[in-house]
């Protein structure tokens, strides 16, 4: 591949393009928030943004996960206060509960307007 772009005039040195090389030619883009960037964490805060609650077993149904993977993944959101748990009892079956708290709006919201830059200079 550097053979062939080099053959089109473009240098290339360690896979990074000339233009990736040239100081302030690119934009600065927004960091993006780690915590949500994962594809369970942002399928977690993206399904609870379109819902008033959601409970375990729709999140792990409609992320197509295990039980393992959401939890972990649920209890880091939660630790950051981006979603809140309610655990309860529906006669002996126990139910968990989410919902997306305001923090974790504002985060989702955040996350989103850096995706949208990022998209902008992608496309430019």
């Amino acid at each position: 591949m550097a053979r062939h772009l080099a053959q089109r005039g473009k240098r290339v040195k360690a896979g990074i393009t000339a233009r990736q090389r040239v100081p302030g030619r690119l934009p600065a883009l927004p960091e993006l928030d780690r915590l949500i960037h994962e594809r369970i964490r942002l399928g977690i805060v993206s399904a609870l943004a379109a819902n008033a609650s959601l409970s375990f077993n729709d999140l792990k149904r409609i992320l197509k996960t295990t039980d393992g993977n959401l939890s972990v993944h649920a209890r880091k959101l939660e630790e950051a206060e981006y979603i809140s748990c309610l655990k309860y009892f529906e006669g002996r079956v126990p139910r968990t509960d989410y919902r997306l708290t305001p923090a974790g709006r504002r985060a989702l919201g955040e996350y989103l307007d850096q995706m949208e830059e990022w998209i902008r200079v992608t496309r430019e």
